[in-house]
């Protein structure tokens, strides 16, 4: 009998794409069998429906599949027979790990259903959802992998696991109230008696604060409405103004927040991240998300958070990353004991180990379409595509300083890591060098190069070119700047000629030895040049200069001619001091920064001038500023050699326009105006010089939604690439560098 060998690759293990083939197989009438190796699904089929099969097998791949590959070579058969599913074959890790998946309407309507044999329980998943990436352990994907292995499967659990017909078909952590994790709740280190959804839902109700486990780490909870436990939390976490995630339900989300289709599709993502909203109504207290425009909110994403939020009558509930100040999210039981006990007064508990830390993902739905902020549970490991032209390499990337992220090349596809914090704080580092770890383990990676931002002081750079020496491997520098373009050019899959970039953060050190992060450039992936840029100024401090905003004030107003305007509206600070440092050139660097101007121009308008809470705080507030203005207020203006975009003339109208009392919302909104008209009039251009109709936009200023609007609207004529899965902030930068590294080993 003539037959088929089939490779399927792609992200095929632990979503049920085993029973999915047998059921296909069996409906066309062959015979065979089916296994996972490491290479993803192997299939042995024959019969007369082999071309229906083989269609059907992409056409029709369960939810949480992604098939990247079929590939399809004759099998001579002796004899007839079923069509079987058998084991997986030995270790090694071609395949794609599925990520962590919202819990699907099915597991959710057992957990609510009288009498059923999983109602109330914390732990049920199915081949649809569970966790699957914040339990593994090593590959391939089969329970003895996972951190499920303690937990045997009593004989009910075991038939459904062993049923190709039953959605728990080899759903590794398939687990009932008689044999799967348990869940607690306890105080002050002792379990207390009783229904633990009910204790939590009572203590939440009476204004105390909870450290909940979740998926891929401990939260810390209470109730939104209560504005006396969310400043009590604030209080306790030193968390004075950052903004607070919220879970709630669909309708209770309606009540609070703009709720559009494209939203209501992000949060009913199996990813199920966290999705900044337009606040509507005045339901949420202030202290949730004090001074900005949004709210970031999810919907419940395991049986867990369905019965939690149930109890408590659809939310609105904090959720609330559970670590101390710039540490990693707390994931193991006596850790939370130790570090949470200062901020919570009682946990819900359970006794299933998280395998790998996972934040909760960030995303918003925008005019531009979704963008990932934040990229965490629920999209890792997912990869990104590797545009065509590029060599078939391994290579890590090691991201830069904030927001890291690691990014794995391999097999034509680019593996961007969790969200891993700022490496500022020790354990931090520890939490980053253990996952480069991790991932090379886990993936089987085997890099020929490892690509750093040059940057000579960031520990990411620090570690990839520790790793390269040892290792012997090529090190590949890459400018920060040029790393954002080339992440926003990989997604959209540009992949060749000159093309403009607009990018937009903090800070990057430029190859000119100054600090960038107001460009315009031009180039590819191999190299770029720089041809356009906001005039630079000093940041007097250095770091200092990104949490104290009138410092920026000051050394801008100063060098467009209004030193006097500067002495009145920051007469209380010490600016004799920070102009002679700037003057002596000591610990004074020259920037081109956007996000610094940002800051200097909302220190003027008052906001957090002597500092900010957070990274990113006085940007956001203006913004929020900007969208109640006027839509005729206008835009500042501004000069330009060609080159250099000079702020000066802004400055001059912005003073004008604050001795005459105008509005604050109008001046903020000028402020925008002036900048998107400034960067887009400068990038048409480059464009126009170069031949070309693209644009790259990426850098974390493009998190200000109101920006990238008044950008893109400018530039809509031109075919737009912007960040999508790879964040336009430093999240991104990884992917980036992957992608110039690419390049560079190419033309070596």
């Amino acid at each position: 009998m003539n037959g088929r060998r089939i490779r399927v690759r792609g992200q095929v293990q632990g979503v049920g794409f085993r029973p999915f083939v047998w059921q296909v197989a069996n409906r066309f009438g062959l015979v065979g069998e089916v296994m996972n190796d490491a290479e993803g699904v192997l299939i042995f089929a024959a019969g007369d429906g082999l071309d229906g099969f083989e269609a059907a097998l992409k056409a029709e791949a369960p939810p949480l599949a992604r098939v990247d590959a079929i590939e399809s070579a004759l099998w001579d058969v002796e004899s007839g027979g079923a069509f079987v599913i058998s084991q997986s074959g030995g270790p090694g890790a071609e395949t794609r790990v599925t990520p962590d998946a919202a819990t699907c309407p099915d597991c959710v309507s057992e957990i609510f259903q009288t009498g059923a044999r999983r109602e109330g329980y914390a732990f049920t998943n199915c081949t649809h959802c569970g966790p699957r990436f914040t339990i593994l352990k090593g590959l391939p994907y089969d329970r003895a992998q996972t951190s499920m292995a303690p937990f045997e499967m009593c004989g009910d659990c075991a038939a459904e696991y062993a049923d190709p017909a039953d959605r728990r078909f080899h759903a590794q952590p398939v687990a009932c109230p008689a044999c799967g994790p348990r869940l607690w709740f306890e105080v002050k280190g002792e379990e207390v008696e009783g229904d633990p959804i009910a204790l939590a839902a009572r203590a939440i109700g009476e204004g105390r604060i909870l450290a909940v486990k979740g998926l891929g780490g401990f939260h810390l909870c209470c109730y939104a409405l209560d504005a006396a436990a969310v400043r009590l939390l604030r209080d306790r976490k030193r968390r004075p103004a950052k903004p607070l995630a919220i879970m709630a339900s669909r309708e209770r989300i309606a009540e609070f927040a703009e709720l559009t289709d494209d939203a209501m599709a992000m949060l009913s993502d199996p990813a199920a991240p966290i999705v900044l909203l337009k606040k509507q109504g005045a339901e949420i207290p202030e202290e949730i998300a004090p001074g900005v425009s949004e709210l970031g909110v999810l919907l419940p994403y395991t049986p867990l958070h369905h019965l939690l939020l149930a109890a408590c009558d659809g939310g609105p509930l904090v959720m609330t990353s559970g670590n101390l100040s710039g540490e990693p999210q707390v994931v193991g039981n006596k850790e939370a004991r130790q570090k949470l006990s200062g901020f919570a007064d009682a946990f819900l508990m359970h006794d299933r180990e998280i395998a790998r830390r996972l934040d909760d993902g960030v995303e918003r739905a925008g005019t531009q379409g979704r963008m990932v902020l934040r990229r965490a549970r629920g999209r890792v490991p997912g990869t990104l595509p590797i545009p065509e032209g590029l060599p078939d390499r391994q290579v890590v990337a090691y991201g830069g300083q904030l927001k890291s992220a690691i990014c794995l090349v391999k097999n034509g596809q680019a593996l961007l890591s969790h969200h891993m914090g700022d490496l500022d704080d020790a354990l931090s580092v520890e939490e980053f060098v253990k996952a480069d770890a991790d991932y090379a383990a886990l993936f089987d990676h085997a890099p020929a190069a490892v690509a750093v931002d040059f940057h000579p002081d960031f520990r990411a750079s620090a570690h990839g070119r520790a790793k390269a020496e040892a290792m012997g491997l090529q090190i590949v520098e890459v400018q920060h700047h040029h790393a954002h373009m080339a992440a926003a050019l990989g997604e959209a899959g540009w992949s060749g000629g000159q093309t403009v970039g607009i990018i937009l953060d903090g800070l990057g050190l430029g190859s000119d030895g100054t600090v960038w992060g107001g460009e315009v450039l031009v180039g590819g992936y191999g190299g770029f040049t720089r041809t356009g840029f906001l005039k630079p100024a000093p940041l007097p401090g250095g770091d200092l200069a990104q949490m104290e905003p009138w410092r920026n004030a000051v050394m801008r107003l100063d060098a467009a001619g209004f030193q006097n305007d500067a002495d009145r509206l920051f007469g209380n600070l010490p600016r004799d001091a920070i102009r002679a440092a700037a003057a002596a050139g000591v610990n004074a660097p020259q920037s081109s920064s956007m996000g610094r101007l940002f800051d200097a121009v909302a220190a003027c308008l008052g906001i957090t001038p002597d500092r900010q809470s957070f990274e990113g705080e006085a940007a956001m507030r203006l913004e929020a500023l900007a969208l109640g203005a006027s839509p005729s207020s206008g835009a500042y203006p501004y000069v330009t050699d060609g080159e250099e975009i000079d702020p000066a003339p802004m400055f001059e109208a912005l003073l004008r326009d604050l001795k005459s009392g105008a509005a604050m919302e109008d001046i903020a909104a000028r402020f925008h105006r002036f900048a998107a008209r400034a960067f887009a009039d400068a990038a048409r251009v480059q464009a126009e010089a170069f031949g070309t109709d693209t644009i790259a936009i990426s850098g974390g200023c493009f998190q200000n939604a109101l920006l990238l609007d008044l950008v893109c609207d400018k530039l809509k004529d031109l075919a737009i690439y912007l960040p999508r899965e790879a964040p336009a902030n430093d999240g991104g930068l990884a992917y980036g560098q992957a992608l110039v590294a690419l390049a560079r080993m190419e033309s070596a």
